[in-house]
């Protein structure tokens, strides 16, 4: 063995340390496009979406917002129905009705009507019954004939003049009315038949009651 030989001469290890690499440059390098993390926008857009109880609230808020409107605008309506009432022209009914009827009226009295034939019937009998066995001629027929005639000309006599009252009042009423009023059309146009009719009816009574137009028959001898 050769002493003067040298050892064997062993390598020598590093004992330096590597810096470990940082926090942010590590997660920077480990993600990947796939495992980023979610941006903050989105998270905000996520945290503002509305929830159930913020949908069932705005629901009750608009439902209550629509009923009230609802509610005054009916009110609106009724208080402009009320004062159109109010203010508007008054109904027309009544003179209406008593324009038709005294139109009626005046017809009846020119064409005759029950009443006047059973007080005429009436005025024949009370006139025969009065007659006795000695009359003559010209007192039966004034029993029997003139006395009906007076009794119907008085009945129909009447009828017109209720007419003619009746349809003249009926043409004067919007003079006495506060505010005055004016008549529909027709109602004056039937209301003024009501006069012609009933001024004719009453002209033919005081000709007829009186013998003015038709004189009654006198019996010869």
């Amino acid at each position: 063995m050769n002493l003067s030989d040298s050892p064997p001469t062993v390598p020598r290890m590093d004992t330096t340390k590597t810096p470990a690499p940082k926090a942010a440059e590590a997660d920077t390098t480990k993600a990947g496009p796939d495992t980023a993390e979610t941006p903050e926008p989105a998270k905000a857009g996520i945290a503002s979406a509305p929830t159930d109880a913020d949908t069932d609230a705005l629901t009750d808020t608009d439902a209550l917002t629509d009923g009230d409107a609802l509610t005054d605008a009916d009110l609106g309506d009724d208080a402009y129905d009320e004062d159109r009432a109010g203010t508007g022209e008054p109904g027309h009914v009544g003179s209406a009705a008593a324009a038709i009827v005294s139109a009626g009226l005046a017809l009846v009295a020119l064409s005759g009507s029950w009443v006047a034939g059973i007080v005429s019937e009436r005025s024949s009998i009370t006139g025969r019954l009065e007659l006795t066995q000695s009359a003559d001629a010209n007192a039966q027929i004034a029993a029997q004939f003139a006395g009906p005639w007076h009794s119907t000309a008085l009945v129909n006599g009447v009828f017109s003049t209720v007419a003619l009252l009746v349809a003249v009042f009926v043409l004067a009423l919007p003079a006495f009315s506060t505010p005055q009023r004016t008549l529909p059309a027709w109602v004056r146009s039937v209301s003024w038949a009501g006069v012609a009719l009933g001024a004719l009816g009453v002209v033919l009574f005081v000709l007829m009651y009186f013998d003015l137009l038709l004189t009654i028959p006198k019996a010869a001898g």
